[in-house]
């Protein structure tokens, strides 16, 4: 599959979901792993249109590229929006409570990291990358 670009709003989610389901299918994923790989990229697409362009009153674009070999596949997804640290919200000390004393959101980032075998993100030249691994193969 070729890239995909779509504009940097909340209604480019499921044209995003379909894109990452169709490349899951495509690299013969189990429902389970496609799955995990679609919440994945959903949380980290949201929070990209939600906190990097909305609330810092930016607009743009997301990019999804895809690497699919033997072993692995690999999404990309691309975006011009604020750049963030991912550690500073994956490190939830709550979890372990009940739902009712959680504190509400920030659980976006731990699910992409969650989700798939590896996740990696940095900025560079403006732009923010999210890499997203899954293994095709059990290990």
């Amino acid at each position: 599959m070729g890239p995909l670009i779509v504009p940097g709003t909340l209604d480019s989610l499921s044209v995003i979901g379909k894109y990452i389901m169709d490349i899951a299918a495509k690299a013969g994923l189990d429902k389970k792993a496609a799955y995990r790989l679609r919440l994945a990229v959903d949380e980290i697409a949201t929070n990209i249109v939600i906190h990097g362009y909305d609330e810092a009153n930016r607009q743009g674009d997301l990019e999804l590229r895809t690497e699919l070999n033997e072993a692995d596949l690999t999404i990309f997804l691309e975006d011009t929006g604020a750049s963030y640290t991912p550690g500073q919200f994956s490190d939830r000390t709550d979890l372990h409570l009940p739902l009712e004393e959680r504190q509400i959101g920030g659980l976006g980032v731990y699910l992409a990291m969650q989700g798939v075998d590896k996740f990696h993100y940095e900025h560079f030249e403006g732009r923010n990358r999210h890499t997203f691994v899954v293994n095709r193969t059990p290990t």
